[in-house]
């Protein structure tokens, strides 16, 4: 099937284009973007150069996707990217910025979902099923795993992570990692419990729960060495408690807890 380019809509010859993909009213798209198939961009919105989007996703009005990163030392000639995959749906004012290295991508995976105003800087990694509220901001460097969930208004400091499932509360200040399966809300971020709400939805057992509310008591419960708590971890043989133990052993910037909200 052909591509639907409205006859406002600013397309460089030097783009790439799958098929069957829908270009809205003044939207531009400039050289060297690629779009697969089957991909919507609404009027208004903007895809830079540099940008690579996979197929079926969906950009909505004014957003700008590998716009160039908010970084004083960066030089705009620099031949970075922003590598999207599929299925993903950026609403009205979303921003993504491509990364500061040549060669290099802001990486976004399949199935997310940015909602309005929420801003991506640059070298950010976001795997699959992530949500992203409004007005949510993630700093440069900032990994997201599988289906965590950023709440509206939360700010999440450079080089941190956002463990898989877990979950951020609006309005948030997370300035070092959020951990697997569970919630941080506050300001500074603390861990309240676990995600119970989301691990049903997706799938987890009433056996996980059981296993990951020990791993919980583990961590949070008396005072005792971090590496004997991750031993302890890794002793549950569950493999969400292992996945617990090796992200907190992969922090670099230490990990929000219940209680002060930092690591001693």
């Amino acid at each position: 099937m052909t591509n639907h380019i409205h006859p406002t809509a600013l397309v460089d010859p030097a783009a790439r284009l799958g098929r069957d993909n829908r270009i809205g009213p003044y939207a531009v798209v400039e050289a060297g973007v690629e779009l697969g198939d089957g991909n919507v961009i609404e009027s208004h919105a903007v895809i830079r150069a540099g940008t690579r989007l996979g197929h079926r996703n969906r950009v909505h009005e004014h957003a700008v996707l590998g716009g160039p990163p908010q970084d004083l030392s960066f030089d705009p000639a620099t031949a970075s990217g922003v590598s999207i995959g599929s299925d993903n749906v950026f609403r009205e004012y979303v921003t993504v910025h491509r990364a500061t290295r040549a060669g290099t991508d802001t990486v976004i995976g399949d199935g997310n979902f940015l909602m309005n105003g929420a801003h991506v800087a640059h070298d950010c990694r976001l795997g699959s099923g992530v949500v992203i509220a409004p007005y949510a901001g993630l700093g440069g460097h900032v990994e997201v795993a599988d289906r965590a969930f950023v709440s509206g208004g939360v700010m999440v400091h450079q080089f941190t992570r956002i463990g898989t499932l877990a979950m951020v509360g609006g309005n948030s200040k997370i300035t070092r990692d959020a951990l697997p399966f569970m919630i941080t809300d506050g300001v500074p971020g603390r861990v309240r419990g676990l995600n119970v709400v989301g691990l049903r939805r997706a799938g987890f057992s009433a056996a996980d729960l059981r296993v990951l509310k020990q791993a919980y008591r583990v961590l949070f419960a008396g005072v005792r060495p971090l590496a004997e708590r991750l031993a302890a971890l890794r002793a549950l043989e569950s493999e969400h408690a292992a996945r617990l133990a090796e992200f907190i052993a992969g922090s670099r910037r230490g990990f929000h807890r219940a209680g002060s909200g930092e690591t001693p």
